[in-house]
């Protein structure tokens, strides 16, 4: 029998919601603009070979910003993608990490040529790097058989086009960081290149570590007399290096922790990388270590992070409502806190909360720029929806009553 003329007979798909993250630049290039990019993108289409359908909708979800922010560790990259329904679904791209004695091979395939570590040095993989590690026995890219994509979604088909959708925008991060690559397989950047560095050493002959080890040639490090070097004229402190430009990624942990510990993975990494985030403020000339705070300001003061958009370097920060819902706090009180802390800091969470009696005449400025009608009760001064709140620093903190007929800070103070 066939089925009804006209509309509405057949389950209409729903639209996707705006996802998290932001959409790809128009006119910007294929997926996998280097080599390595590139056979990232064949290992993934090749693995859709069955069912390549779910491909065009995968990229049309990675050029719209429906892909969350990607976090690359060792072995997986997850990310979050956002459907139809409210709930975005969680997609794991695996890859095979290596052993430790098939990092030896590969380190030594890496170390044989020079221009390798130069190369990787430059943000580049040399072209001859897959045949070298090809020829010990190893694939430094996966190939199709070895990405292994999974999401929480209800879709069938490998890859859906959520899972597709995270490999090419992967893709781009390889084409932008090519030790992502060897991250997956298991050693970051510090390690491949401390690994080779070690291996030019003993290729060059240096000599070992201690008085009286033999090194290579024959040669003995007999150590030196202390009253000798007591009596060098010290050299010149080098220049202390200048701090990084963006603060360090937490390290991966090598196993999650148990259901029942308590502990969440991802928040421990966002602490982590918050108190990055306030080391390199510090390096830099801040004078906040957070320690000062109480735990109503630090709290205030992780509120407003979030409203400052997605975290930098790949790493996922924690939103709003969930920070609310770990604290106990309710998500509309803790969005005032943010919005004062914002606006001031200490001082504008000190305004929000406290109610005080200023001197004789100091609230005349704030009746002036009200204007007529003003009305004044202790530090505050309103009018309509309007109020000014002298704080404790001697500013004028602007709030306005929001749709909920509280008062909500309304940008930084007068100064």
């Amino acid at each position: 029998m066939s089925p009804p003329a006209g509309e509405g007979w057949w389950p209409k798909a729903k639209p996707r919601l705006p996802g998290p993250g932001a959409p790809r630049a128009k006119g910007k290039a294929a997926f996998g603009q280097t080599w390595w990019g590139a056979a990232w993108v064949g290992a993934l289409e090749g693995s859709a070979r069955l069912d390549p359908n779910r491909l065009p909708r995968g990229r049309t979800y990675a050029r719209t910003g429906a892909v969350g922010a990607l976090e690359a560790r060792a072995g997986e990259i997850v990310a979050k993608v956002q459907g139809s329904r409210r709930t975005p679904y969680e997609v794991r791209i695996r890859v095979r990490m290596f052993s430790p004695e098939e990092w030896e091979k590969v380190l030594d395939a890496l170390a044989a040529e020079i221009g390798h570590t130069a190369a990787l040095l430059d943000g580049e993989i040399a072209p001859g790097v897959a045949d070298d590690v090809r020829a010990v026995g190893l694939d430094l890219l996966p190939g199709p058989g070895e990405l292994q994509p999974r999401c929480t979604c209800p879709d069938w088909a490998d890859p859906c086009k959520h899972s597709a959708a995270v490999c090419y925008l992967v893709a781009d991060v390889l084409d932008d960081d090519p030790f992502v690559l060897f991250a997956l397989r298991g050693r970051g950047r510090d390690e491949v290149l401390a690994g080779l560095r070690a291996r030019r050493a003993r290729h060059a002959g240096a000599p070992a570590v201690g008085p009286g080890t033999a090194a290579a040639g024959g040669r003995v490090d007999t150590g030196v007399v202390a009253r000798s070097a007591w009596a060098r004229t010290p050299s010149e402190l080098p220049t202390p290096p200048l701090p990084p430009r963006s603060p360090g990624r937490p390290t991966v942990l090598g196993v999650d922790p148990p259901r029942d510990s308590g502990i969440d993975a991802a928040r421990l990494r966002e602490l982590a990388a918050d108190a990055a985030a306030r080391a390199l403020d510090l390096a830099l000339g801040g004078t906040s270590t957070g320690i000062e705070l109480s735990r109503d300001e630090d709290l205030a003061r992780r509120a407003a992070l979030t409203l400052g958009g997605p975290a930098s370097g790949g790493m996922e920060r924690i939103d709003l409502a969930t920070l609310a819902a770990c604290a106990h706090v309710p998500a509309r009180e803790l969005l005032r806190r943010a919005l004062a802390w914002q606006a001031a800091g200490r001082d504008g969470l000190a305004v929000l909360t406290e109610a005080w009696d200023p001197a004789p005449g100091a609230l005349d400025e704030a009746r002036s720029l009200l204007g007529k009608g003003a009305t004044a009760r202790r530090n505050r001064v309103s009018l309509g929806d309007r109020q000014l709140r002298l704080g404790r620093d001697g500013r004028l903190h602007p709030y306005r009553r929001g749709a909920g007929r509280e008062w909500e800070p309304d940008g930084p103070p007068l100064d």
